[in-house]
């Protein structure tokens, strides 16, 4: 018979034949098409979700795949002449990271996301190092892999929170806020992907909702630069005037950073439960540089310190006469600016930002 034959043969019968004419199929039938027929008796929603949950990968073979695509990077396989990874290979990498950045995300839903959260974690990593290592032949390697560091992070980190809850989500977050928070973002230059960036400060600042959260994040943060000052420095690697190996220089670079993220604690701190973790931060010694001179600077002026806030946001400016944030503040407080800075303000680089005193 054909649809329409086979349709003629079945118009007579009623709901009561139909359902016995189903019924000696079903029982007959193979188990294929069995599992067919119940396919189809199903709701459409839950069947799209055994569908969908039928297609998701493995979080353990993604977190293997992803492991061995970073091990390569690192060992500079995709850059040069190594046989574990062919010519063609090496061109398509972008290609690859992607497909591994979204699998690693998909298999977040799985009913045991740990290796997922892993690969995820180990995927952002790759991406912030990019930036500044020559893994792949890319003049912006982030941006040719279109994977927004920012977007990757939230999606990460409100699974860890929903699964986990906010304590356990705090210590890895702060942790991996240290790891991996670019002030400037994570492309070389501009394109559709630097458009999307945002700082991992104001993914943070959405999500700690209530008091209590910034005073366990900040206690978990906390904690976690106690961890990286404890680590032992890297050998000192000398390219040109700048020493990247040097241990000072890898704080001032860590707390600019974080100097975005350090504004929003000074800013919901003061008059908390957890005001003094200020001072804590104000003197932490995986710290350092002008930005922390200007934390100490604003954590003076909040406790009273008048005198001593307008000397540290002189020593900032002093160090970096054009930063216009530390221009700002010294104006607020009646700081008087260094030489320098009162010519850049004089030709125009801050309009008629002057200090409104003399210290």
């Amino acid at each position: 018979m054909n649809r329409d034959e086979f349709f003629a043969k079945l118009s007579p019968l009623d709901e009561d034949r139909l359902r016995k004419v189903l019924w000696n199929l079903y029982w007959r039938a193979p188990a294929p098409l069995r599992e067919r027929i119940e396919g189809e008796l199903e709701p459409a929603e839950p069947r799209r979700a055994k569908r969908a949950a039928a297609q998701r990968p493995s979080p353990g073979l993604v977190l293997d795949e992803v492991r061995e695509f970073a091990e390569l990077a690192r060992s500079g396989a995709y850059i040069a002449g190594d046989r574990r990874v062919s010519p063609k290979e090496r061109t398509r990498w972008r290609l690859t990271f992607r497909r591994l950045a979204g699998d690693a995300q998909s298999a977040l839903h799985a009913a045991d996301p740990g290796p997922a959260e892993e690969a995820m974690a180990l995927v952002i990593d790759l991406a912030c190092e990019m930036k500044d290592s020559t893994y792949f032949h890319s003049e912006d390697p982030v941006e040719a892999a279109r994977f927004v560091v920012s977007d990757a992070a939230a999606v990460l980190w409100e699974t860890v929170q929903a699964r986990h809850g906010f304590d356990i989500f705090a210590q890895r977050a702060a942790a991996q806020l240290i790891r991996w928070e670019a002030r400037y973002g994570w492309t070389r230059g501009w394109g559709q992907v630097q458009e999307r960036e945002t700082s991992l400060a104001a993914v943070l600042a959405r999500m700690l909702r209530i008091p209590d959260h910034w005073t366990v994040f900040a206690d978990r943060y906390l904690d976690a630069l106690d961890e990286v000052a404890l680590t032992k420095s890297r050998p000192v690697i000398m390219v040109g005037s700048w020493d990247y190996g040097d241990r000072d220089f890898t704080r001032r670079w860590r707390t600019d950073a974080l100097a975005e993220w350090h504004s929003l604690l000074l800013d919901r701190l003061p008059g908390s439960e957890a005001e003094d973790r200020l001072d804590r931060l104000a003197s932490h010694r995986a710290l350092a540089g002008p930005e922390l001179t200007f934390v100490q600077a604003r954590v003076a002026h909040l406790r009273g310190d008048l005198a001593g806030a307008r000397t540290l946001a002189h020593d900032c400016l002093e160090d970096l006469p054009g930063h216009s944030g530390f221009a700002e503040f010294a104006a607020e407080i009646g700081a008087g600016l260094p030489s320098r800075s009162r010519e850049i303000a004089g030709a125009g680089g801050w309009g008629d930002l002057m200090p409104r005193t003399e210290p």
